[in-house]
């Protein structure tokens, strides 16, 4: 059965995955982003529409929904996957960039589902799918804004999943771990050392976009609340969960070693000035 969706962060990345995969199984997807245009792929199995919506404007998401409202008559799928990539040590990300990685990738997410709430307990169907990180189940040093604003997302859709539950409402939050996307392309900010050993990471990863997004789907179908799309994700959350230990020690030599990386960044641009 063909259902309505709208993807936020859609025009690229995870979210052009998702909405091109969805949309060739006879779904009807309205693709959302920043940009103020975007050329959607026609033909057979391709999404219907393009909508600009900023994730952190109220009146976007008005829009947003009075589109749906007028164009579909409901909603049976709102994916919330727009974000950014951010990072850097406690001491050294500003806290301007900490209100950017809050309002984007946590109250974007927010926004959202109070958009569209009324609209699917009204129903008393849908699904509300919030694209997370594995950075939302564990928590690597050197990534603090990031972590904290995925654990909140992860946090938001298990206490939503109860919550509208009673409306026939599933919610569940997606927790990849590194794939290439363009992604690295938002780290931009105060902790050059840490956004270059980022981008590394996800530059290097065997998944993509494409392959991730076929997993996350499968998730989506079975309406689980914690949709771990690769084996990188689910071996690590396990070694979290049942070897403590061994996760710790690992987190320990990670934080070693960019202690190691930056302090040598450091002295390297100390000679050159």
């Amino acid at each position: 059965m063909s259902r309505r969706v709208l993807i936020t962060g859609g025009a690229s990345g995870l979210g052009a995955a998702l909405a091109a995969q969805l949309a060739a199984r006879g779904d009807r997807v309205l693709v959302t982003d920043l940009a103020p245009s975007y050329d959607v792929p026609e033909g057979p199995g391709s999404p219907e529409r393009y909508l600009r919506l900023n994730v952190t404007s109220d009146g976007d998401w008005e829009a947003a929904r009075a589109w749906v409202e007028r164009e579909w008559g409901g909603l049976d799928l709102l994916v919330n996957n727009a974000g950014i990539a951010t990072g850097g040590r406690i001491d050294v990300a500003t806290i301007e960039e900490w209100w950017e990685v809050v309002d984007i990738n946590l109250l974007g997410v927010v926004r959202g589902c109070r958009t569209f709430t009324p609209m699917l307990k009204a129903q008393g169907s849908g699904q509300i799918v919030n694209t997370a990180s594995l950075a939302g189940l564990v928590h690597p040093p050197a990534m603090a804004s990031y972590t904290a604003v995925k654990a909140g997302v992860v946090a938001l859709s298990e206490t939503l999943a109860y919550e509208l539950a009673p409306w026939g409402i599933a919610v569940s939050a997606v927790c990849p771990g590194f794939f290439r996307t363009n992604l690295a392309a938002s780290l931009h900010g105060s902790d050059a050392a840490l956004d270059k050993i980022a981008a590394r990471l996800i530059d290097r990863s065997k998944l993509d976009a494409t392959q991730v997004a076929r997993e996350v789907i499968k998730g989506i179908d079975g309406r689980r609340m914690v949709i771990l799309p690769d084996p990188l994700a689910r071996r690590t959350w396990l070694t979290k969960r049942f070897a403590r230990p061994l996760y710790d020690r690992a987190q320990r030599r990670f934080g070693a070693r960019i202690r190691a990386i930056t302090t040598r960044s450091t002295e390297d641009n100390g000679d050159k000035s």
